[in-house]
């Protein structure tokens, strides 16, 4: 499939989506003539006597040291080189595609004054499925993502490390996985390596990356705690409309209407309604919607954030073409995207914490009406006791890892770059919070279908009962001790890939940004 970036600055969300998921990208014909007039105006002003930073200057530090005419073409070079200076494992595959992507949205806009040569060489590598290999760590997320984005960069010049389709599992050098590709290297310009390692790229690609996952686990979070409802025989009246009309919050009336859908025509729910002893649930029940209600408005508010910086042009300087001057700015500095992460590691953590105390209810006999740790002849069975404790740890993890990072800056390049978001790493730790939480609520799925189950032969509802199913094709009814770790991988992985709230997304899909 081929998604046509038909306006760079204003795409939705649903673009980066499917790039994420392997689409190729083409860009409208309306982008060149505004990277060619972007293009003509740097030349012009790199043939002037003014100092152009990053044009006929040194960087960072280096800003007041010109650089003589012969040396501009070395001085991009350079900075590719000297800048490559990331460590740790390679991004994954589906991150650099975002990346590539979110690079050439940025350079398409012309604001960056590349040469028409080098963006249709990076849409070409992405498509063609030339990867650059690029190192997880050494970004602080200010004056851009400078060596993730360098390791990009160096590819473009036929130097670094990249990965071909046709060479699976390979890592090749850059002129040989282009020439796999039957492309060659570019030249650089003026700016070229600057305008291509400077940005916020990688922090929010990143970033989406952890978004994408997020709205996966919060989409199947209200699966199961709809399922967990019906298995401990809960009350769906604090999903009441008018409750949460008299709030007012918006993602607490969105979760309570999805609530009460999931769990219509329940058999199981209409046999307590008359004779219900317990007048409250717990809070881990009864709070659903205003927990996840409140976890999704900052789900959203973060996903608009990134959404706006996936348009952005963030290196510097940038060209103005309405009046060809060419000014110095901060937009390389990823402070919003920061903040995005952090709000999505504090509801990753959130979502997590609701629905771990979800499973410990469900293995208790006395808040859940169940036998202990839902299994037949308890004592002899140890049945959920340890996913239980296995779904505490992930939560514990996840709290931990969800400390802010935007506030721990540290100052870089002699003083000169002296406040930095650390984006990237906040970013970053968000891959991991959410593998965590998937396996959260792939236990909790497991246990709430086990304690539907043991209350047949009353049913849960028509929806719930279709999540049943896909959670009953990874983990079969535990009758006796065995083994659980693979059905616990399983079933996340059915929550990650979304198939645990497939069917349901007519409910869902309002939630997502786009």
């Amino acid at each position: 499939m081929t998604i046509a970036l038909l306006n760079p600055g204003e795409a939705g969300l649903s673009l980066w989506r499917a790039v994420h998921a392997g689409a190729a990208l083409a860009l409208d014909g309306a982008c060149w003539p505004r990277v060619e007039q972007g293009h003509a105006l740097l030349l012009k002003a790199a043939r002037g006597n003014d100092a152009v930073y990053g044009v006929n200057t040194g960087f960072g530090k280096l800003a007041s040291v010109r650089i003589p005419v012969d040396k501009l073409a070395q001085l991009q070079v350079n900075i590719v080189r000297s800048h490559c200076a990331g460590v740790g494992e390679p991004l994954p595959a589906r991150v650099v595609r975002l990346v590539m992507a979110l690079k050439l949205a940025s350079l398409a806009q012309g604001a960056s004054g590349v040469q028409p040569a080098t963006v249709r060489l990076l849409l070409a590598m992405l498509n063609r499925g030339v990867l650059p290999v690029i190192p997880a760590q050494g970004s602080v997320g200010a004056s851009g993502d400078l060596a993730p984005l360098a390791h990009l960069a160096a590819v473009l010049i036929g130097e670094g490390e990249a990965t071909h389709h046709e060479a699976a599992g390979t890592v090749l050098d850059g002129r040989e996985a282009l020439a796999l590709a039957g492309l060659e290297p570019v030249t650089l310009g003026p700016k070229e390596g600057l305008a291509l390692l400077n940005g916020t790229q990688v922090s929010t690609a990143l970033a989406l990356d952890g978004l994408f996952a997020l709205e996966r686990c919060f989409a199947a979070a209200m699966v199961t705690g709809a399922l967990s409802t019906d298995a401990i025989m809960g009350s769906d009246t604090p999903f009441h409309e008018a409750v949460h009309r008299l709030r007012r919050q918006p993602g607490q009336i969105m979760v309570a209407s999805a609530l009460r859908d999931l769990m219509a025509d329940s058999v199981i729910r209409r046999s307590h309604l008359a004779d219900d002893p317990r007048v409250q649930d717990p809070y881990s029940i009864r709070c659903q919607p205003q927990v996840m209600g409140a976890a999704l408005d900052v789900v959203r508010s973060a996903a608009t954030m990134l959404r706006d910086e996936a348009n952005a042009v963030t290196d510097n300087p940038l060209v103005v073409l309405e009046s060809g001057e060419i000014l110095s700015g901060g937009n390389f500095h990823a402070e919003p995207v920061a903040f995005a992460a952090d709000m999505l590691a504090l509801a990753a953590a959130e979502i997590g914490n609701i629905a771990q105390r979800r499973c410990a209810m469900l293995v208790d006999p006395v808040l859940s009406g169940l036998p202990a740790f839902l299994v037949e002849e308890p004592g002899l069975n140890s049945g959920f006791m340890i996913a239980e404790v296995t779904s505490a740890a992930l939560a514990s993890e996840n709290r931990q890892r969800a400390a802010p990072a935007v506030i721990d800056t540290i100052p870089t390049s002699a003083n000169q770059e002296d406040h930095v978001s650390m984006a990237t790493h906040g970013a970053r730790r968000l891959g991991p919070m959410t593998e965590n939480l998937s396996r959260i609520i792939g236990i909790e799925a497991m246990m709430a279908a086990q304690g539907v189950e043991m209350r047949a032969p009353l049913a849960t509802s028509p929806r719930l009962a279709r999540a049943m199913a896909v959670i009953r094709s990874a983990a079969p009814y535990l009758g006796t001790d065995r083994v659980l770790s693979g059905e616990i991988e399983a079933t996340a992985a059915l929550v990650r890939s979304g198939a645990l709230a497939d069917g349901q997304m007519d409910l869902l899909g309002a939630l997502m940004v786009e």
